[in-house]
């Protein structure tokens, strides 16, 4: 576990509590809202998740990434690219050397992963199936190599009162490296309906 960071005790003794990766998604899942930002766009400090309870998928990457690194993993984000749909942001970490991931989404299908993944590519390859648009086509094109919160203590990331938009353009600006060759683009089938409504189930409307 972390010194305190700037922690305050109550933050502190919750982030305590969230001491494996499932149970982070589980708080991400349950006591945090999803945040559909009817009005100003926001990218909250996990400081501001926790007093909020509120968060949309960078918010909740940047609040698990945090809760990750509190019990000793390295702060990573990694950005899923999509086409004609939302970008999503996982925090992500490694267990026994296979990786998992930890997110926030309105889509139930692109939330937690168990570490059991070799590759970082076979971790944003489980979620393709499950990325689809309102339309129901499979958006997902790309991902980023890994970010490390690291670089941006000088911000104090952890508990700004900020908006952290400087953190979401350095992902977007990162390589990126496709998961669909262009020529099978054309070829993809549209969703599943049952798939597509599992995806749906309890979405924040």
């Amino acid at each position: 576990m972390s010194g305190s960071n700037g922690y305050s005790k109550a933050e502190q003794r919750l982030l305590a509590r969230l001491s494996t990766p499932q149970k982070i998604q589980r708080f991400l899942d349950e006591e945090v809202q999803y945040n559909k930002e009817h009005g100003r766009a926001t990218c909250r400090s996990p400081r501001r998740v926790m007093r909020d309870r509120l968060a949309q998928c960078m918010e909740g990457a940047l609040f698990g990434a945090a809760a990750l690194a509190f019990h000793g993993h390295p702060p990573l984000l990694v950005d899923l690219e999509a086409e004609r749909d939302d970008d999503h942001v996982l925090a992500v970490f490694r267990a026994h050397g296979l990786w998992g991931a930890v997110a926030k989404s309105n889509f139930s299908g692109l939330r937690y992963r168990e570490p059991v993944y070799r590759t970082l590519r076979e971790l944003v390859m489980s979620y393709f199936e499950h990325y689809y648009n309102l339309r129901g086509e499979k958006t997902l094109r790309g991902y980023s190599r890994t970010l490390s919160l690291d670089s941006f203590e000088t911000i104090d990331w952890r508990t700004t009162e900020r908006d952290l938009w400087v953190i979401a353009e350095r992902l977007v600006d990162l390589p990126h490296f496709p998961v669909v060759p262009t020529r099978l683009v054309r070829t993809l089938t549209r969703m599943d309906r049952r798939l597509f409504e599992a995806g749906r189930f309890g979405a924040v409307t």
